[in-house]
């Protein structure tokens, strides 16, 4: 029986979602074709009408699982985006959390079109974060971007090692602990130091 092309196109976002899931929780190198296409509910034949390669596939769905992270994160304060991520519950749930902790260390070794997707995602989630920030000065906003990459990085970095230890390890929370700390006292220390810019229809802290 021919498959519409709306069917089709279903089929395909389903295969996409299950591989950033799985992708996620197992590691590139951790999921077969074949497995990943029964674990969506197809056949391992089935793949190449939708990709060319498994590579291709990795690519689309951490493009899918990043510009996730991306909305959820748009205009979100940025202490709360790190109390958030640096949590005990993100770092238990891999395989619906943050793409660049969960496989940016696979994706070092992945051919240029998945790396070039990391990029792209780092891109979006500092754009996400960044629309927060109404200041029209270009260089506090290039102070805001090179504050929100160095929270990132730690950030990131800070999931990574704790989800490296022994899942009851007392230095996988205190990895959390420190990390989120010393990220939130350098962020409220940059706050005091670049106030935001006053906006030019108000005065004495008085919206019109």
């Amino acid at each position: 029986m021919k498959v519409s092309k709306a069917q089709a196109q279903a089929n395909r976002a389903r295969v996409v979602e299950t591989a950033a899931t799985l992708f996620r929780e197992r590691g590139y190198d951790g999921v077969g074709v074949a497995d990943l296409m029964a674990a969506a509910g197809f056949t391992h034949g089935g793949f190449y009408k939708h990709f060319r390669s498994k590579a291709d596939l990795m690519a689309e769905s951490a493009a899918c699982s990043i510009a996730q992270t991306a909305a959820l994160s748009a205009g979100a304060d940025i202490s709360d985006f790190v109390k958030a991520y640096l949590s005990r519950a993100h770092r238990d749930t891999r395989a619906s959390g943050c793409t660049m902790a969960a496989l940016g260390a696979d994706a070092a070794r992945q051919p240029e079109a998945v790396r070039a997707t990391f990029a792209a995602g780092i891109e979006s989630l500092l754009a996400a974060l960044s629309t927060a920030s109404n200041s029209p000065d270009p260089a506090d906003a290039g102070e805001t971007r090179a504050r929100y990459l160095d929270t990132l990085a730690h950030a990131v970095g800070a999931i990574v090692m704790s989800r490296a230890c022994p899942d009851d390890s007392p230095l996988a929370d205190e990895i959390l602990a420190i990390c989120r700390d010393r990220i939130l006292a350098s962020l409220n220390a940059s706050a005091t130091e670049h106030p935001p810019v006053q906006d030019r229809g108000s005065t004495d802290g008085q919206h019109p």
